[in-house]
């Protein structure tokens, strides 16, 4: 049977607006990691998205709600869908990527620029780090896998922070396979569980006692 014109063009109106709001999530996504939630105006998250202001506030109702789905959409879909023994790799990689690979999740470069932002954003900033410090827990046995949990995060986001933010060199430009061969298997000694990553860099990595 086929469509009325008007069935028709409401399918092509859906179509329209679902496009228009993934291009308004990808371009705050961008900017949020880019310039932080202060800094990233609703003005220029338009524009990059090639939409205007008024469409943003349609979909999304303010710049924060905006900045949660953002949020939802990438760090919380990787701790959904990440085993917990490839969470601190793939994090870590997509981190190392920053915007150079299409498609990467950049969560915690948004957490890194967005940081010092107001107490709502900074308390959902606190909750996205308590949960990938819980997954990160899971893989130690140790009495002080709590503790490990938040040393790892604290690991990863001071990586961020040094090679994202700062710019640190030799670290900034670094190749990311060796940064992740480096980090994951010397990460071995605070998380027993965590499976060294493929091609380990010589040399024997200590322990951490229990």
């Amino acid at each position: 049977m086929a469509k009325s014109p008007q069935h028709g063009a409401e399918s092509a109106y859906r179509r329209s607006a679902e496009g228009t709001r993934l291009r308004l999530l990808d371009a705050a996504s961008e900017l949020f990691a880019e310039r932080g939630y202060e800094r990233a105006t609703v003005r220029d998250i338009a524009s990059r998205a090639g939409a205007n202001q008024a469409l943003l506030f349609r979909y999304f109702g303010s710049k924060r709600a905006l900045f949660g789905e953002v949020m939802a959409r990438g760090g919380h879909e990787q701790l959904r869908t990440t085993p917990a023994e490839r969470l601190f790799e793939v994090a870590l990689r997509g981190m190392l990527a920053g915007g150079r690979k299409e498609g990467a999740d950049r969560s915690l470069e948004v957490c890194l620029r967005s940081i010092g932002g107001s107490d709502e954003i900074a308390e959902a900033l606190r909750g996205l780090g308590e949960e990938y410090a819980a997954v990160l827990a899971t893989l130690s046995e140790s009495d002080t896998g709590t503790l490990r949990g938040d040393l790892a995060l604290s690991w990863l986001l001071g990586i961020g922070l040094m090679r994202v933010v700062v710019g640190k060199e030799p670290l900034a430009s670094a190749d990311p396979d060796t940064v992740c061969r480096l980090v994951v298997d010397a990460l071995g000694g605070l998380l027993e569980s965590l499976p060294q990553s493929d091609g380990a860099v010589t040399g024997e990595v200590g322990r951490i006692p229990e």
